[in-house]
């Protein structure tokens, strides 16, 4: 019996991959967000700092999100590294810096973990 050669996966075939299930979980974090009453200001927000997945606003509360999809809860949770979360602070400023009209509003650090045929985990606070 001849059996098909087994597919070698590049890695440009696997970043396209990852990038892809980003959008989708990003796009899953997005609905989260707009049924809890937020209103998405941007995706992918980025500055000198780095990149920010969503900010978002409801009621004067101003929300920099950082989406991450896993297979599991914990993997997710644990992937946002003291370095990313640095990152996304120092970005959410740049935020801020160019956009005076949200400087007054309460600014909070969150994170949405969405992992395959599961609610997503809303985390407040994160950092």
């Amino acid at each position: 019996m001849v059996t098909a050669p087994a597919k070698k996966v590049t890695r440009k075939a696997a970043r396209q991959k990852a990038e892809r299930r980003g959008h989708r979980a990003e796009s899953i974090a997005v609905w989260l967000l707009r049924l809890q009453g937020f209103r998405i200001l941007a995706r992918r927000y980025k500055s000198p700092a780095g990149e920010i997945d969503l900010v978002a606003r409801r009621f004067g509360l101003l929300v920099f999100v950082e989406v991450k999809a896993r297979a599991n809860t914990a993997d997710a949770a644990w992937s946002i590294t003291p370095h990313q979360q640095k990152r996304i602070r120092r970005s959410g400023e740049h935020f801020l810096a160019t956009n005076p009209a949200y400087q007054n509003d309460h600014i909070r650090f969150d994170a949405i973990l969405v992992r395959p045929f599961a609610w997503p985990t809303f985390v407040r606070n994160a950092w």
